[in-house]
Formats: C-alpha cells, sequence, structure tokens
C-alpha cells in the first residue's frame, strides 16, 4: 500500500530533510502507519522520528537544527490543539528566520464512514474548527492544505521552498485524514527543479559608494544581527576590518557568530544602545532587525547610513523603519564581497599614514575594552559571582570549538563578553522573544552537530536564565536528552527570578512606585527557589548530573565534573547563583 502519507515521508527525505520532531494525535493514523512502513521497508532512507512529549521543546529542536545546518527539519504536531501548542517557538522561528517544516492533520470532513478516515472518535468534533491555518499564519512564509494525495509531493517542496527562501521562516502545511489515508501511485520529483530562490548582490553604483563612506569617515561602524547565519560572512567582514582600518562591527542582534572577538574591531554585543553608533561617522547594516532605539540611542544627524538586508523593510512588522540614505535587498556575502573588491582598489591608492592611525586607535580602544570586561567578571570579596567570572571560567574550561545556545536574557551581553565567540556558527540565539527556545534549541542544534560532523558532534553549552529554563519545558527536554542520547551542558544563572520586566519598567518609569518596590512586590521573584538541575534530573529519570553552585572556589571544579559527565553521554545541569549586572 502506497498512501499519501508514505509519498509525504518521502518527499520530506528527498528534499534533504533528516528529522522529524512529533508529537502525534488522532488525526495521525495513516502517518503512524507510514512510520513504521518507512522505518522497516526504507531503513537508510528515512528521516529519524524523534518523539516530543511537548510541541513546543519539538519546534525548538528544529529551529535549532536549522539555525546550525541551514537545513529544515519537519514538525509533526496534531490538529488545531497541538498547533497552538507550538506557542512562543513559531514566533522565534519566524523573527530568528529559521526554516522549520509544519505538518499538523485535521478533524475527518467525513463522519459515516464515506472514506477511510473518516470520524471515529468523540473528539474529531471538538477539534474541528473553521481554519486551522490562521493559528499560525501571520508567523508563516506559507501556510496551505493538502487537498489530494496525488500533488502532495509538489505541494511539500513548494512549502520548503518558501522556508528556504530569504527571508527564511516556518512553513505549515495541514492534512485531513482522509486526504492523508488515499491510496495514491508512487512517483518521484526531479529535486533540481526545487531549489530556493536566490538574492543577488548589489547594484553597480553602491559597493563603490559604501566603500568610500566608510574609508572617509572618521568612526566607521558596521551594525549586524545575523549576517553570520551564513558562516562564510565572519572572515569576510574581518577582511573588510583589516582593509578599512578602523572599522569597528557591533553586533545589535547575537542571533549568529558574525564577528571573531579576537579582532581589535570588535565591539561584542549590545541591544540598539552602544557609545560606538553615537559616534559614529558611517554606519553600514547589514542583517540587523534593530540597529539603535531611537529612545535610548541615535546616530549623529547627517551621517551615510547604508542597509544590507534580506528584508530591509521588516514586511512583519507593522513599525519598523530605519533612517537610510540607500537600502539594498541583496546578499550579505555577496555584497560584502563588492565592496571588499572597490575598498582595496581605493586603499592602494590612499595615503597610508591615516588609516595607521586608525588602527593603532582601533587596537588601544580594544585592550581597554577587554580590561574593562575582565575587571568586571571579579568574584565578589565574599566569594559569590556573576555571570562574566562564570562564563569566563567556562569558556577558559570548555573545548574551543563549543557551540554555545544562548538565552540569558538580561544577562547576555555578560555572557557574550566573556566567551568571545570565535568560531562560525559557533554562537546561537533564537532572535525572536519567545523564551524558552534554548531547551529543545540546544538539543537540535546538537543533533546537527552529530550529522554535519559526524561522531558525537560538538559540545553544546546552553546558558539559559532561571525564569526562562521554566519556560522551555525542562520535563520534555531533558527526557529527551536521555531517551535519544543527546547530551548538553546546561547552565541555569539563578538571579531568584525574571529581571526584564524590572528593567523594562525602570525605562518608562524610572522614578516610579515599582522602582522602589521589592521583586517580590512586583511579582517577579522566584523565592523559594525552584531546584531547578532536581527537575531536569528527574526527567531524566535520575541519568543526569546535576549540581549547585553558590561560591566561586567551588565553580572551576563543579563545571569540571559537569563537563566530563557531558563528554561521557550523560546531560548536565549546573544550577548558579548568580550576582545582577557583572
Amino acid at each position: 500500500m502506497y498512501t499519501a502519507s508514505f509519498a509525504f515521508f518521502e518527499a520530506l527525505w528527498q528534499a534533504g530533510v533528516t528529522h522529524c520532531f512529533v508529537n502525534l494525535g488522532s488525526d495521525h493514523p495513516s502517518i503512524i502507519e507510514a512510520m513504521v512502513k518507512g522505518q522497516t521497508e526504507n531503513k537508510g532512507s528515512f528521516p529519524r522520528i524523534i518523539t516530543c512529549p511537548n510541541e513546543m521543546v519539538a519546534m525548538s529542536m528544529a529551529d535549532g537544527y536549522a539555525r546550525l545546518s541551514g537545513k529544515p527539519q519537519c514538525v509533526i504536531i496534531h490538529v488545531d490543539v497541538g498547533t497552538q501548542g507550538l506557542g512562543a517557538a513559531v514566533h522565534n522561528a519566524s523573527t530568528g528566520r529559521a526554516p522549520v517544516f509544519i505538518f499538523a492533520g485535521l478533524s475527518p470532513f467525513t463522519l459515516e464512514g464515506e472514506m477511510r478516515g473518516s470520524r471515529t472518535e468523540y473528539i474529531h468534533w471538538m477539534q474541528d474548527v473553521p481554519d486551522q491555518k490562521q493559528i499560525v499564519a501571520q508567523y508563516c512564509r506559507y501556510t496551505a492544505e493538502i487537498k489530494t494525495g496525488t500533488n502532495i509531493k509538489q505541494m511539500v517542496n513548494r512549502a520548503l521552498q518558501f522556508a528556504r527562501s530569504d527571508p527564511q521562516g516556518p512553513v505549515y502545511l495541514v492534512g485531513a485524514r482522509e486526504v492523508m489515508e488515499q491510496d495514491i501511485t508512487p512517483y518521484s520529483l526531479d529535486q533540481s527543479l526545487w531549489d530556493p530562490v536566490e538574492l543577488g548582490g548589489l547594484p553597480p553604483k553602491a559597493p563603490k559608494a559604501i566603500a568610500e563612506a566608510l574609508l572617509g569617515a572618521e568612526n566607521p561602524l558596521l551594525i549586524t544581527g545575523y549576517s553570520g547565519r551564513n558562516h562564510k560572512v565572519p572572515s569576510a567582514l574581518v577582511e573588510l576590518a583589516n582593509t578599512i582600518k578602523g572599522l569597528r562591527v557591533l553586533d545589535t542582534g547575537g542571533s549568529d557568530m558574525c564577528f571573531p572577538g579576537s579582532h581589535p574591531g570588535w565591539l561584542g554585543l549590545r541591544n540598539g544602545n552602544d557609545n560606538s553608533i553615537r559616534e559614529a561617522g558611517a554606519i553600514l547594516i547589514l542583517n540587523c532587525d534593530v540597529p539603535w532605539i531611537p529612545t535610548q540611542c541615535k546616530p549623529k544627524e547627517g551621517i551615510p547610513v547604508f542597509h544590507i538586508d534580506v528584508d530591509p523593510l521588516k514586511s512583519l512588522m507593522p513599525v519598523a523603519y530605519v533612517p537610510a540614505q540607500r537600502r539594498y535587498r541583496a546578499d550579505a556575502l555577496t555584497s560584502i564581497e563588492q565592496i571588499l573588491e572597490v575598498a582595496k582598489d581605493l586603499v592602494s591608492k590612499a595615503d597610508t599614514n591615516a588609516s595607521d592611525k586608525k588602527w593603532d586607535a582601533l587596537q588601544a580602544s580594544y585592550e581597554r575594552r577587554l580590561t574593562a570586561i575582565s575587571e568586571k567578571a571579579v568574584p565578589a570579596a565574599d566569594g559569590s559571582f556573576g555571570t562574566g567570572h562564570l562564563c569566563k571560567t567556562l569558556r577558559a574550561l570548555c573545548p574551543d570549538d563549543t557551540i554555545w545556545a544562548i538565552e540569558a536574557v538580561t544577562n547576555t551581553a555578560y555572557v557574550h563578553d566573556n566567551v568571545r565567540p570565535e568560531l562560525p556558527g559557533s554562537w546561537i540565539n533564537c532572535g525572536g522573544g519567545g523564551l524558552g527556545w534554548s531547551g529543545g534549541g540546544s538539543l537540535g542544534i546538537k543533533l546537527a552537530s552529530a550529522m554535519e560532523h559526524g561522531g558525537k558532534g560538538k559540545f553544546v553549552v546552553q546558558v539559559v536564565g532561571d525564569g526562562t529554563f521554566l519556560f522551555s519545558v525542562p520535563g520534555s527536554v531533558y527526557w529527551i536528552s536521555g531517551r535519544y542520547q543527546i547530551p548538553v551542558l546546561t547552565i541555569v544563572l539563578n538571579n531568584k527570578g525574571w529581571n526584564a520586566p524590572r528593567k523594562s519598567m525602570l525605562l518608562v518609569h524610572p522614578d516610579g512606585l515599582g522602582s522602589k518596590a521589592t521583586n517580590e512586590e512586583i511579582n517577579i521573584s522566584f523565592d523559594p527557589v525552584p531546584d531547578y538541575s532536581g527537575i531536569a534530573k528527574a526527567a531524566a529519570g535520575g541519568k543526569l548530573f546535576a549540581a549547585r553552585v553558590e561560591k566561586a572556589d567551588a565553580l572551576e571544579i563543579m563545571l569540571k565534573k559537569a563537563i566530563e559527565a557531558v563528554e561521557g553521554g550523560q546531560s548536565a545541569v549546573i544550577d548558579c547563583k548568580v550576582n545582577l549586572d557583572c
């Protein structure tokens, strides 16, 4: 028997999808049949099925996998309720431009046994909604219903084209039981005809205009957010910074490793508020959603600003604009290579004295920056420590090619300052505001690393705030980690609650009533503190390294034990009590 459901999985595999993260229900009888058939008859050429007890975790795993590999994976969930269970993970994939393929069943459309797959259970009436696609449509690049099995492979590939074409993002297909049960004639597609749309480079005059503006400016600045998703971009930006002496690179998104922390032009990660923006004489914005926050920080009036982006108009944001003289929808790598070619020619004809002075000044400012970071990362006199010291210690102990899955919220800048990622693909953040991504995300990253690099894959560290850890559905995350042997090291930044709401309040009401209130009074406290590592250990059936650290003198010893456990194949969760703002 060759059903639409079996053709569905064939289409996924032939399109390069290797994993399906599933949360199954009453809409999936033919899907389950196809899984069993594929895993027995097509072993080795059928997607690996990962059972996920929670839909957000499933989506986050597919998201994390795509962030590292660039390859969309499949999430299969249950009708309208499973679609709603995806929750904030759909937002994250959309705003973070992660290509994810989502499939959900529909309640049967026949109820008297007219077709195989007709209604057989009470719940089929309850879950029959007017338009299931609308639940996630505003977050997806494409939504559609599979109405017949005879073109199911074309529907799958069309959806994947949207997912993989810039701006990338999630896509959503639905299919009723009757359609997915349909017997069809086996067929295949020519996959070479289903490639994504490719972006080109800059128009002819743009590279010279941008190069001249950056070369002629005092304090030229490049602001980026997710250009490093293409792992060839960081080295291109290094070459550009080495050519345009004095060019500094600021990350205001933190989604990806875009520029190495060892380069003197590195300014680190700051969310749209930094003196480099105020001081810049010319700015190039490259694949960035929020280069600066106008109520907090603005560039000088009249300076040249150029914006290169896969989505310069931010088409999914009703209110978003940047005062740039020129904006281009173009590929980041191609554009940088074009600018670089012109810049090298201009530099060869220019006076080297001025550029040498800029380079010397850049190196001096970089050394001052590193000194300031180091001074702030010192433990307190009582032995307590902050996120900076924790991450400085962690970086020294972890393998050089560690991949960092970061969801540290208000502590993110301290993590980035002290990790200072070097390698392309070594820093991944969800890029959205749906907290809880990093639990499933880190597992997906680890899976992708093993697939892409072979063997056990690279060492993966999740650094997560305490409130965000609870959002991540740890009961599901660590069960999956244990069952499928996906070991990661999780560091929980325990500062006894949510600190982001307080910071948001103070930006609007710096002297308001809330500014004088305790965390308990403004309802952001987690006191008494949960046993975060204990929650994870329980979910893993006890097969997880769990510990809590409060003092600096115990930190290195406990981290070494945790790293050893992960390298031995078992996840570890370290609950670290951290001081604020350091």
